[in-house]
């Protein structure tokens, strides 16, 4: 290999790193079913990773607050998780039982990453709804939190190419014209992106902060409306930095057989 191919190759290697660590970060809490339609156990996974490109898994640190909102009423589970490693990385895993019918509100308040490449602190408040025993009822309930997605469509019991909806808002209050990023959970690498453009997806609310989105395939789809924070926070270096305020939901679609 001459002098000038070797550069170019590493010239072109460095760009397609860089290219990878500008993809979207994406707080991952998925269970293993959607739907629990007689009494019995749901698995819940905690990552945070890239969910099209399959990786890197970043390091997780125990979450502020984890629960499920159901019936009205919130249930603290920090105490169930449980820490494993992926590709080195710390994630984490929780079981719960589905005893009555309700919907089961899934919820994560993570630990505010720090990403030295953005120079910011990321922070996705995020959420994942469970069909409890097909009662129907509390899949609307909301959090909470400050940034949170208010789902407009029932994310559940979702056939693949179905349109999911929901509100963006920040302390209750919808935001217009907010910025929406979604991706596709690509398990295994089953989807191969011509480009860096499929990638991830990236729609905006209405003035009203209304959003849709038609899913194509079936799998879990991550929806992340990515909004500043109101205050800053110390970096590292103890100069202040930015704070992503990620307001996300997973929602899952099936094949119509």
């Amino acid at each position: 290999m001459s002098k000038r191919t070797a550069m170019v190759a590493v010239v072109v290697g460095a760009l397609g790193l860089l290219a990878a660590t500008a993809w979207p970060h994406f707080q991952v809490l998925v269970p293993s079913t959607d739907n629990v339609t007689r009494p019995g156990q749901v698995e819940l996974e905690l990552l945070f990773t890239h969910p099209m490109a399959g990786g890197p898994v970043m390091e997780m640190a125990r979450p502020k607050q984890f629960g499920v909102l159901s019936d009205g009423k919130k249930t603290d589970l920090l105490a169930a998780l449980k820490e494993r490693k992926l590709d080195g990385k710390t994630a984490w895993t929780a079981a719960y039982a589905v005893r009555r019918p309700g919907d089961c509100v899934f919820y994560v308040e993570p630990a505010p990453y720090w990403e030295p490449a953005e120079r910011k602190w990321i922070v996705h408040y995020t959420k994942v709804v469970v069909n409890g025993l097909d009662a129907g009822t509390g899949w609307d309930a909301m959090v909470g939190f400050p940034v949170e997605i208010e789902p407009l469509a029932r994310p559940y019991g979702l056939w693949t190419g179905n349109v999911f909806r929901g509100i963006v808002r920040k302390g209750g209050k919808p935001v217009p014209w907010a910025t929406v990023e979604v991706e596709y959970r690509n398990s295994g690498g089953a989807v191969k992106p011509p480009c860096d453009a499929f990638v991830t997806q990236v729609i905006k609310a209405d003035s009203n902060g209304v959003f849709c989105y038609a899913m194509p395939k079936a799998g879990w789809w991550a929806f992340a409306a990515l909004i500043d924070g109101d205050e800053k926070m110390k970096a590292p270096d103890g100069k202040d930095a930015d704070v992503e305020l990620g307001a996300l939901m997973w929602v899952r679609t099936v094949d119509m057989k």
